[in-house]
């Protein structure tokens, strides 16, 4: 088979999609983003800063500086998995599917302490999955 150099198209082989590669940048670009704003996040909230506010009777009812370190463990595995999304590698699409969801469930229960950031970072987590999720063609041979 001819290889790919210098953009030529291989023999036997269908071109990446610009689109899928696009939305999968778009995907790591935002998961980048989201995995700094939760180590933030996560930072203020261990501090106990005075940004959130503490409800009572809250079901999933944990200490503040408790969602702190979930939201700074969570945000530094997001942020590696966004860098390693650049990569293009298989399993960085399945670890950032499976960490974007976590991300939306942890943000689901952190509504009371920040309402408006967290509606925020569960549309952009529901954003990566199904740009991690959507049909692509990648180089896959022709038959």
């Amino acid at each position: 088979m001819a290889s790919n150099v210098g953009g030529t198209h291989r023999a036997g082989w269908e071109p990446r999609s610009a689109w899928a590669t696009s939305w999968t940048a778009a995907a790591a670009v935002l998961m980048t983003f989201g995995g700094i704003m939760a180590i933030f996040q996560g930072i203020a909230a261990i501090a106990e800063d005075d940004v959130f506010v503490t409800t009572s009777n809250f079901t999933y009812a944990f200490s503040l500086t408790g969602w702190g370190w979930v939201h700074l463990i969570l945000g530094a595995l997001v942020l590696a998995a966004g860098l390693a999304l650049f990569s293009g590698a298989v399993w960085a699409r399945v670890t950032g599917v499976a960490l974007a969801g976590l991300s939306m469930l942890a943000n689901f229960v952190w509504l009371p302490y920040a309402p408006v950031w967290s509606i925020v970072l569960i549309v952009i987590d529901g954003f990566i999955i199904w740009a991690l999720c959507s049909p692509r063609r990648e180089t896959t041979p022709q038959t």
